[in-house]
């Protein structure tokens, strides 16, 4: 079941957004409600808005029109204090490939606001909780593909956010990195963070998230908990079944 309003933390109404010489937009009066405590899978194809959702959801773009609020405060209005609640572990590496692992969790706590006394006892627990504290003097561009998702994860929890923005946090890494990440999200969750998650991988989030949103061509168009929306649809085995049965086998961009 989708989140009323007052139990929201995200709420998205009406929002829409065309990027510069395009000719359909990125998001379509898009709908969304996010609530408390959630793992909230946003599921589409290339091209569908989910990069463009998170980059709104966390200030880093400005829409066209429509309302988002984050813990009942305006985006853009409120971008400061929703920084501040909000972590991003983004699709690209945001990470300094020539600074070591420890000295980016170093310099991301500076820029994260993160009390001074207690920064090097937060960075030793987030290398720990992403187990990378035995490679925590390796350099990022020395570092496997699943050893950087890693330290982006540590670098987006390093302030404690109440919301954990994910966008395709375990593309192109190997299962035991993946199989990391996935415990730690869900150990996040068991704590209570609120986590906003897009992937590619149907079957990952069947198995994390509580709910759903399917969108394309920046619209919803499904939406509920996983095995809701498998139970009604009789002619679909799993969620990949119903993504590509409502998105079509076409390939995307």
């Amino acid at each position: 079941m989708s989140a009323s309003v007052q139990d929201s933390v995200i709420s998205i109404s009406g929002l829409t957004k065309t990027y510069p010489g395009s000719s359909h937009p990125a998001l379509d009066h898009l709908n969304l409600e996010v609530a408390r405590g959630r793992i909230f899978g946003l599921l589409g194809p290339n091209g569908a808005g989910k990069t463009t959702t998170i980059s709104i959801v966390c200030t880093l773009l400005r829409p066209d029109t429509g309302r988002v609020e984050v813990l009942g405060q305006s985006v853009p209005a409120a971008a400061a204090a929703i920084r501040h609640a909000i972590g991003l572990v983004p699709q690209e590496i945001a990470l300094y490939p020539t600074l070591t692992i420890r000295e980016n969790l170093t310099y991301f706590a500076r820029v994260l606001g993160v009390d001074k006394d207690l920064r090097a006892a937060r960075i030793a627990t987030c290398l720990d909780l992403v187990g990378l504290t035995d490679m925590a003097q390796r350099r990022i561009d020395r570092c496997s593909g699943g050893m950087k998702r890693r330290a982006n994860l540590a670098v987006g929890i390093l302030h404690e956010p109440q919301i954990l923005l994910l966008d395709e946090p375990t593309v192109g890494i190997d299962a035991q990195s993946r199989n990391l990440i996935l415990e730690q999200l869900r150990e996040f969750n068991r704590q209570g963070m609120t986590l906003l998650y897009t992937t590619h991988y149907m079957r990952e989030a069947e198995e994390i998230c509580d709910e759903i949103a399917i969108i394309d061509a920046g619209r919803v168009i499904a939406q509920g908990a996983p095995h809701q929306l498998i139970a009604g649809n009789p002619a679909c085995e799993n969620l990949e079944d119903i993504f590509l049965a409502l998105t079509g086998k076409a390939l995307r961009e």
